[in-house]
């Protein structure tokens, strides 16, 4: 048993506990200046002072035996801090965290590489620093080279490999190290698609195997995919732990509401800029549903896009073209209202209102929508020509309430039976 103290007094294991976190917060000083010379410092000396940054603050939680265990959070939340807090790399400011067992931390794959030395060289150098002697790296050196798919390549420098060559000999090796817990940050993304796929298997068989894992990923297909239960970080304190795809759900509501934000921001200020320029036509574009206006729209659920248009002179025959774009620029909606409704007559500074109802099969995401207002009397054959207003990124909104798989861009209903 390792356990890591401030001044704290653990509480009593029962005995299926793998890891205990308890109240455990971690203060960083950060100095104002930095110092390049001795002179500078006795100069300064009385003058330099510190801050404080709180990476994790009263952080509790357990991890049973045999348990899979995300740990989730945004760059920035205190993920890598409460990784190497774990692996005993830090020690806590304040708390107690407390390991059964021993522990190998997958955190800084290829530590201790030489670039000067061969594949195979580094194989032993890198086995010696995780506690195995020559002969045992000898029973083992050709099941990592296999693993590795490097067999050609043992023998050149390491200064010589590619990065995605260097992560993959790194992998190979460190598994041969396992320990009753493992810490994984962000390995499963290792290497090219094939090589993925391999360790995917890997860490597939050590969840049925029951193996203690700790696994810190941004990916939330693979939270949902291994974890039994997850942990949600912000700001260094803990929102959440619960099950894998309720942790997925809110850490995705969460990185939406932020793109959300910012969204909404910048068709702000573009707006701002729009309203400076003259033109004939002012558009406006309301996201609404259940008859308020939103900036967050609940998936599957009925909702509306309402346009409503002035002009300073009469257009009989006006039309507007709607297109609804995702964050990655991909059309998900556009349409015509000539297709619909026909041309709209423009009254001179009279608003005409138009209400579009889409089926929201919609994914979660931020989407943006573009508007278009053209005359359908207009002689010319160029449709440009025939706009008399665009404006893109006229409005946003965010979906969100449901998983997205991949990368689809819609959610229709489907009926799953066996045959």
């Amino acid at each position: 048993m390792a356990s890591r103290d401030s001044t704290d007094t653990p509480t009593k294991d029962t005995g299926q506990t793998a890891i205990r976190v308890e109240g455990v917060s971690k203060l960083f000083k950060l100095p104002h200046e930095k110092s390049g010379s001795i002179k500078s410092k006795v100069i300064n000396f009385r003058k330099r002072g510190y801050e404080l940054q709180q990476a994790l603050n009263d952080v509790s939680f357990e991890v049973k035996k045999g348990e899979f265990f995300g740990v989730v959070g945004r760059n920035g939340s205190g993920k890598s801090t409460l990784l190497k807090l774990l692996a005993g790399i830090y020690t806590p400011t304040k708390g107690h965290v407390q390991i059964n067992g021993s522990l190998t931390p997958f955190i800084e794959l290829g530590v201790g590489f030489n670039q000067e030395l061969t594949g195979r060289e580094n194989i032993f150098l890198n086995g010696s620093l995780l506690g195995f002697d020559r002969k045992e790296m000898q029973a083992m050196y050709q099941d990592i080279v296999e693993f590795a798919e490097l067999e050609r390549f043992m023998d050149q420098k390491l200064k010589n490999y590619s990065s995605g060559m260097l992560v993959r000999l790194a992998f190979s090796i460190a598994i041969r190290a396992q320990g009753d817990i493992l810490l994984l940050d962000e390995v499963l993304a290792v290497g090219d698609a094939a090589f993925r796929q391999k360790c995917n298997d890997y860490f597939a068989n050590l969840k049925r195997d029951k193996q203690t894992i700790i696994l810190v990923s941004h990916s939330m297909a693979a939270i949902e995919r291994y974890c039994d239960r997850a942990l949600l970080l912000e700001a260094g304190q803990v929102v959440r732990v619960g099950s894998s795809a309720e942790i997925a759900s809110l850490y995705e509501d969460m990185i939406l509401k932020e793109e959300g934000e910012k969204a909404n921001k910048a068709i702000k200020a573009q707006s701002q800029e729009s309203a400076a320029k003259k033109s004939d036509i002012n558009a406006l574009v309301r996201i609404t549903q259940g008859g308020k206006r939103v900036k967050s729209v609940k998936a599957l659920k009925d909702f509306q896009v309402e346009i409503k248009i002035k002009s300073r002179k009469d257009i009989p025959e006006a039309y507007a073209g709607l297109s609804i774009r995702n964050s990655e620029g991909q059309i998900v909606l556009a349409l015509d209202t000539i297709d619909y409704i026909g041309e709209t007559l423009l009254e001179k500074n009279k608003e005409r209102k138009i209400v579009v109802s889409p089926d929201n099969v919609f994914t979660n995401g931020v989407y943006y929508v573009t508007l278009a207002v053209g005359n359908a009397g207009d002689l010319s054959e160029d449709d440009d020509d025939r706009q008399l207003f665009k404006q893109r990124n006229i409005a946003s909104f965010t979906i969100f309430g449901i998983r997205k798989y991949g990368n689809s861009l819609i959610h229709p209903h489907c009926e799953v039976r066996q045959g």
